[in-house]
């Protein structure tokens, strides 16, 4: 790139995230080597006011040092408007404040590039997205219908079932076909929430790994496996998962080719997509992680390959 670009940061609060774990970090950190300038807000600062996107920023410098990793300047309103590029990454829950950030950073794009595009993001929650490959995906169910759910599992015997919109592993059971909780854990769901469930053939596989495989402007570029600890269904970092290397097999390359034109026509820049065995599982596109894990393991920087995608994206 030619010149400095500006570049916005929506996130959750910087001072709480792991620097050695962080995504949004080590994207941070390769945008601020390449010379351009960044400010950083949370999505509680964002306004449309009359018309203008903008948000009470601050401007953000980065380094690896553990709790000293970031310094802040004075708190500004900044117009997103104006600035080249903003990085969409604070954590679900897709609710509707999440939605309702969409919205507003659709006033903006493309001409300022919002990564990932916001109205995709929108229509493409992780667990929805992926119901349109399911040729690709273990045997599926969307419903809040108990009646559905109960043939559904007298069908296939094991299952898992998990919120619609949750993340991080949180409220996934794996019900096996002995297991007498399943009316009650659709009471508890449907108390909380209005909100469908899905419902998954398990995939004993799962045992060996969930594959997180990285995409870039749809081309899978590296991937890291994620093992369930002893006695856990879910294979999630947040809840004990342990990242191991990999390579990617026949199998998954045929499913990254797959959905990779998907992803490309929808501007969704970084993607996270779970594989389990031979099956697709979700497609991650609001805050993917796994960069750092993947650097670690293989030496690969993709915060370099997500970046050289960015900046083709607004030199055109």
């Amino acid at each position: 790139m030619t010149r400095s670009l500006k570049v916005a940061v929506q996130m959750d609060p910087i001072s709480s995230i792991n620097i050695d774990g962080d995504s949004t970090f080590a994207l941070m950190l390769e945008a601020q080597s390449r010379g351009h300038v960044m400010w950083h807000y949370h999505v509680r600062d964002l306004a449309l006011n009359a018309g203008r996107v903008v948000a009470r920023a601050q401007p953000v410098t980065v380094r690896r040092v553990k709790g000293d990793h970031f310094t802040l300047g004075a708190e500004e309103e900044l117009d997103l408007g104006q600035v080249d590029v903003v990085l969409m990454r604070q954590d679900p829950p897709f609710d509707m404040a999440y939605i309702t950030a969409t919205h507003i950073l659709e006033h903006i794009h493309p001409r300022t590039l919002v990564v990932n595009d916001p109205a995709s993001v929108r229509n493409a929650p992780e667990k929805l997205f992926v119901t349109h490959f399911p040729h690709l995906m273990p045997e599926t169910l969307v419903t809040a219908d108990i009646r559905q759910i109960r043939a559904f599992r007298e069908k296939h015997g094991d299952i898992i079932i998990k919120p619609l919109f949750g993340n991080g592993g949180a409220g996934v059971f794996h019900l096996r076909p002995d297991d007498p909780n399943m009316n009650a854990l659709v009471e508890m769901f449907t108390e909380r929430s209005r909100e469908p469930l899905m419902i998954q053939r398990y995939v004993p596989a799962v045992r060996f790994g969930d594959k997180r495989i990285i995409l870039v402007d749809g081309v899978p570029m590296g991937a890291i496996n994620r093992v369930p600890a002893a006695g856990e269904a879910r294979s999630n970092m947040h809840v004990g998962g342990r990242p191991e290397p990999t390579t990617l097999t026949e199998r998954e390359r045929e499913i990254c080719a797959a959905i990779g034109p998907a992803l490309r026509e929808r501007g969704l820049i970084f993607v996270g997509i779970d594989v389990i065995g031979d099956y697709l599982t979700e497609i991650n596109v609001t805050s993917p992680t796994g960069l750092q894990e993947l650097a670690r393991f293989d030496g690969v920087h993709l915060e370099r390959a997500i970046w050289d995608a960015i900046e083709g994206k607004v030199s055109r």
